[in-house]
């Protein structure tokens, strides 16, 4: 896990700067202009020869040698739109009001609102990915590449953040002890508990799915969404050797009755276990990693029993039905149940609004919608949240330590998924933000 934190430090350094020297003049010929990020308001800097660069501020809003002249509707828009802060003052109090539309039709505005702006955040096609500093067909098409919203550093810059700082990135070991490593443990102020964090990890694997092998800006995944990829797997291969071939179900094992994933031995599928673990102790699960914890391992499971508990309900409803239409059907239904969930409980404990989000795609039927996505690169350096972690886990009157916790199915079969629910929905998460709050052995 310390690589990944590690990389994530470093990789932020890079990628989430403020863009620095906006509007500075050119001053050496030998630097590259585009160095200093003149171009504000997500301009693109485009290079001549040189010491020269023009800002392209097509659909920005802005106009001018460094896209800073806002257009008409661009000022008439600043004056009317109220900022962040307003916005989320208002989302987060007045409850009369909020009980009032959210038992109305408001509701269903607001919602239909919340969702059109926020897919036209983002941008279509891709300007930028992890390769290309620049437009391209393979940013738009390839999908083995996270995109960027921000543009990279010039490779020929002086320092790492452009013309600015120092001319090497920090040792991510002292980032991690000076700024990360938890001192004394700060529960999540919102109230949010294990169940969420586990959920959080659990549900985000499905597209973030860092290739490693190839770099940090590669993903595996063959879709940049909700497709849950980590119960069935990220290619056809896989799902195959997770399925039972008999109406539409999932393999499974059953441990003193209770259903479980298989173990590997009875669905050859590689997953990433420690040297030494016997194939019979590893689950089979549809993200390799999930073995890891077995909070992930209590999500999988209910995500098995739940898929093939559907298929039961449609192989009765429909008896002419073969075992393909009902895997394919109960997986849209599955992906639905997701959706919902992380809609409805997921982001709203996130959020902390009184507005009740709500997923309906009757919604969007009659808008114009952007269906597509793609993960930014940003957005996966963003979603390290090793602070929800605790210092240990206490389940039914046991402490457990992450030596006893770490890659450990016996945790899920010994207490079972009932009693690891209870345990998760009354330990509290950690805070993310502040700092020094993640567990040291999280940090390696």
């Amino acid at each position: 896990m310390r690589a990944s934190v590690l990389g994530s430090v470093c990789a932020l350094l890079l990628l989430l700067r403020e863009p620095v020297c906006r509007g500075d003049e050119v001053t050496s010929s030998t630097v590259n202009p585009c160095c200093y990020f003149p171009c504000q308001h997500w301009g693109v800097c485009v290079r001549y020869g040189e010491d020269k660069y023009e800002c392209d501020c097509t659909r920005t809003g802005f106009y001018g040698e460094n896209c800073t002249v806002p257009e008409f509707w661009t000022r008439v828009s600043q004056f009317l739109k109220p900022g962040p802060n307003v916005v989320h003052y208002i989302l987060t109090h007045f409850r009369w009001l909020w009980d009032i539309i959210n038992y109305t039709f408001l509701r269903d505005i607001l919602m239909r609102l919340v969702l059109t702006v926020r897919s036209n955040l983002i941008p279509t096609p891709p300007t930028f990915n992890s390769k290309y500093g620049y437009l391209s067909w393979e940013s738009y098409y390839n999908l083995s590449y996270y995109t960027r919203l921000l543009p990279p550093v010039p490779e020929d810059c002086p320092t790492p953040i452009g013309v600015k700082g120092q001319s090497g990135l920090p040792d991510p070991e002292l980032l991690v002890d000076t700024l990360l490593k938890r001192r004394t443990f700060r529960a999540d102020p919102q109230g949010s508990n294990l169940m969420f964090a586990f959920f959080a990890q659990h549900f985000t694997h499905q597209f973030f799915k860092t290739f490693n092998r190839m770099g940090l800006g590669y993903t595996k995944a063959l879709s940049h969404g909700v497709d849950a990829g980590h119960v069935y797997g990220d290619n056809l291969e896989r799902q195959l050797q997770l399925r039972l071939h008999k109406d539409g179900k999932l393999k499974y094992q059953l441990i003193d009755g209770e259903m479980y994933p298989p173990s590997v031995a009875e669905a050859s599928v590689r997953m990433s276990y420690p040297p030494g673990v016997p194939v019979h102790q590893q689950m089979a699960i549809g993200q390799e990693v999930f073995g890891l914890l077995p909070g992930l391992g209590m999500y999988a499971t209910l995500w098995l029993r739940e898929h093939n508990r559907v298929c039961d309900i449609l192989k009765a409803e429909h008896p002419t039905w073969d075992d393909e239409q009902l895997f394919q059907t109960t997986r849209l239904i599955i992906i639905g149940e997701t959706i919902r969930i992380v809609i409805e409980e997921y982001v709203q404990q996130l959020s902390g609004y009184l507005l009740q989000l709500k997923f309906d795609p009757t919604l969007l039927f009659n808008s114009h919608f952007q269906y597509g996505n793609r993960i930014a690169l940003e957005f996966s350096q963003l979603y390290h949240w090793h602070p929800l972690m605790p210092d240990s886990f206490l389940i039914n009157g046991d402490e457990l330590s992450y030596t006893q916790f770490l890659f450990n199915t016996s945790v899920l079969t010994h207490y079972g998924v009932e009693k690891l629910v209870d345990a998760f929905s009354r330990q509290p998460a950690g805070q993310i933000g502040g700092g020094h709050n993640i567990n040291a052995v999280v940090t390696k």
